[in-house]
C-alpha cells in the first residue's frame, strides 16, 4: 500500500496506543502466574498476536474479548514437539527460546528471514555449552534442552531481550537462580520493565546489583489491569509538535520505566541546537530522531550500531529514503551524523524497507515536504492504527 502526503500540520487529542514491551511482558508474565488474568487495553499488533499464537501453542488458553485479554495457564507448558510461530517479532523469539528449552523435547520457532538474520548468538552460544541442540535455518530455529536453574552469565551489549527471556524460563523453573550481566549492559530500562511486570504477579525477581539479577521461587497472583501507553510510538505523534502542529498525546504513564520516554528531552534538544544524543539504551526511536534532526538543524547520535540488526538495517535505510529528499546521513564508527538539509518533495516513491518505524518516520518527513511512500502496511507490526490516527488529527494522505 502507497502512502502519498500533501504538506500539512495536524491538530487535536489522541491517546498513545497501549505499549507493546508492556503487552509482552504482561502476557508471559499472566502465563508464568498458573492463574487465569485478565489484561485490558491490548493493542493487537502483528508482534503481539505473535506472543499469543505462542502462548496458545505452548497449551495455554487464550480468549479476546475487544481490546481484552483473558489467559488461562492451566494448561501452559504441557504440551508435545510445538511449533511457535514468531512472524517477524525479535521480542516474540528471544522471549520464547529459554521457555522452550524448559521442555526437553524439540520446540521448533518459525519466523520470517529477516527475523533469523537477527542475532540469536547469545542463546546458541548457551544451548552449545550446555549440550543442547539448537539448530538455524533461514526461516527457523530449533532447540531441544533440559534447562536448569542456576548461575548464568550472559552479555549486556546485544539486546535486553536475551536477559528477559532468561529471565521467564528461570521463574518458570522455580528454584533459585541468578544472572551475571557481561558489559556493556545496553537498554537496561527494558529489564526494568520486565521485572516490574513480573512484580505485579508477585514474583520475586530484583537487581542484588548492578550487574546481577537474582530470581527466587514464587508463589505468583492473579493479576487483572490495563496496559500502559506506548511512549516510544507516542514519539511519532508528539513529533509533529515540533514541526509546527498542536497535538495533545494523552495515555500516558509520566513515572513509566520505559526509556524511551527519553524521546520528550531529544526532541527538545534537537529543536534547540545540534545536539549529540546517545541512542545506546533508545534504538527504537533511532529513525524518528534522524528525521527530526533532518528537519531541523541536525545532531550527531552515537550509540548507533544495534540499528543494523532491527527489521530493517535502520540507519541505511533512513539514509536511502533521505536521500530522496535531498538529504542524508554520514556514517561512522558506532555514530551516525545528521547534517544540516533543506530536505524537499522527492519525484520517487519512498521504500517503507517493511520496518514499521522507517514508515512513521518518514511519514513524519512526508507531513513537511510531501511525497509517497510505499509499504505502509508495515505499521501493523506495532501500531496498526497509526495512518488512521494521524488522518483523525487532519494530516492530508491518501492511502491506496
Amino acid at each position: 500500500m502507497i502512502a502519498t502526503f500533501e504538506p500539512c500540520t495536524l491538530a487535536g487529542s489522541i491517546d498513545a496506543p497501549p505499549s507493546k514491551s508492556m503487552a509482552h511482558r504482561y502476557l508471559i508474565g499472566a502465563a508464568l502466574s498458573g492463574k487465569t488474568c485478565t489484561l485490558s487495553g491490548v493493542d493487537f499488533s502483528e508482534d503481539i498476536l505473535a506472543s499469543i499464537d505462542c502462548l496458545k501453542a505452548l497449551g495455554a488458553k487464550i480468549s479476546i474479548n475487544g481490546n481484552t485479554v483473558e489467559i488461562d495457564p492451566s494448561e501452559f507448558m504441557q504440551v508435545d514437539n510445538p511449533v511457535l510461530e514468531c512472524r517477524e517479532s525479535g521480542s516474540t523469539l528471544r522471549f520464547f527460546i529459554p521457555l522452550a528449552l524448559c521442555l526437553g523435547k524439540p520446540v521448533t520457532l518459525r519466523g520470517s528471514r529477516r527475523l533469523m538474520e537477527r542475532p540469536l548468538d547469545v542463546y546458541e552460544e548457551l544451548c552449545h555449552a550446555k549440550g543442547f541442540t539448537f539448530t538455524k535455518t533461514e526461516e527457523s530455529v530449533t532447540v531441544c534442552g533440559s534447562l536448569q536453574c542456576g548461575e548464568y552469565e550472559l552479555k549486556g551489549g546485544i539486546s535486553s531481550q536475551f536477559i528477559t527471556g532468561l529471565i521467564f524460563a528461570l521463574l518458570y523453573l522455580g528454584e533459585s537462580s541468578s544472572i551475571s550481566i557481561i558489559p556493556p549492559f545496553e537498554s537496561r530500562s527494558y529489564v526494568d520493565l520486565t521485572i516490574s511486570a513480573l512484580k505485579s504477579f508477585g514474583a520475586d525477581v530484583r537487581f542484588a546489583e548492578d550487574l546481577k539479577i537474582e530470581i527466587e521461587p514464587s508463589t505468583m497472583d492473579s493479576y487483572t489491569g490495563k496496559i500502559e501507553g506506548d511512549w516510544s510510538n507516542a514519539a511519532f505523534l508528539d513529533a509533529f509538535n515540533h514541526l509546527g502542529s498542536s497535538v495533545s498525546v494523552g495515555n500516558l504513564k509520566p513515572e513509566s520505566l520505559q526509556g524511551d520516554r527519553v524521546y520528550k528531552e531529544y526532541f527538545e534538544s534537537i529543536s534547540a541546537g545540534t545536539p549529540t544524543l546517545d541512542i545506546s539504551n533508545c534504538p527504537d526511536l533511532g529513525p524518528i530522531l534522524f528525521a527530526m534532526a533532518a528537519l531541523k538543524n541536525g545532531a550527531v547520535f552515537t550509540g548507533t550500531d544495534r540499528l543494523k540488526a532491527k527489521e530493517s538495517d535502520r540507519g541505511a535505510a533512513m539514509h536511502e529514503e533521505l536521500q530522496k529528499c535531498g538529504g542524508g546521513l554520514i556514517f561512522g564508527d558506532n555514530e551516525i551524523v545528521v547534517p544540516k538539509q533543506t530536505l524537499q518533495r522527492s519525484d520517487m516513491v519512498l521504500d517503507g524497507h517493511n520496518d514499521h518505524r522507517i514508515v512513521m518516520a518518514m511519514s513524519v518527513v512526508l507531513s513537511i515536504v510531501g511525497g509517497s511512500i510505499d509499504g505502509i502496511e508495515a505499521v501493523k507490526k506495532s501500531y496498526p492504527n497509526f495512518f488512521n490516527d494521524i488522518v483523525q488529527l487532519g494530516a492530508k494522505v491518501d492511502i491506496k
